[in-house]
């Protein structure tokens, strides 16, 4: 039985979630308004996932559990969804929503899809990582862009 609880609490402990790690040269954090924000070449790493930024604004709740991720100059990403798709990429601004863990991301977006050789640029394009959905939407002059390969019947 005293092996039984060993090992329920090994078990437990792998189990925890993954830590936030986050890097800056500057933060400044109000714990009443639940704001922080880090300034100078922030990098936030959680498990393989990592956003870079100049500015990352992080915004908590009364348990002061993040709601609401705010990157914006020079956004820089590389994410996983749960079905192991995996993104790098570039935007001027990022939204990380972890409630939905959904991406947004704004303004001259360019996104690889690194694992299906998929590429997409645009002004908006919003990523989920729980179904691996995405959508896109384009400027007033500038479209949605989509690139992927096509295998021909030929090459099976």
């Amino acid at each position: 039985m005293r092996y039984l609880y060993l090992l329920t609490f090994f078990l437990l402990i792998s189990l925890q979630a993954e830590q936030l790690k986050v890097v800056a040269k500057s933060f400044s954090g109000d714990e009443k308004s639940g704001v922080t924000v880090f300034k100078g070449n922030v990098k936030i790493t959680k498990g393989s996932d990592e956003l870079n930024a100049s500015i990352v604004t992080i915004y908590t709740n009364a348990k002061r559990k993040p709601t609401k991720y705010v990157a914006k100059g020079k956004v820089s990403f590389y994410i996983k969804t749960e079905g192991k798709a995996i993104y790098k990429g570039k935007a001027e601004k990022a939204i990380f929503i972890p409630s939905k863990k959904e991406y947004r991301f704004y303004k001259n977006v360019h996104i690889q899809q690194l694992n299906e050789k998929k590429e997409i640029n645009g002004e908006e394009v919003v990523i989920s990582t729980v179904d691996g959905k995405a959508r896109a939407k384009g400027g007033d002059s500038k479209p949605v862009v989509m690139t992927f390969e096509i295998e021909d019947e030929d090459e099976k």
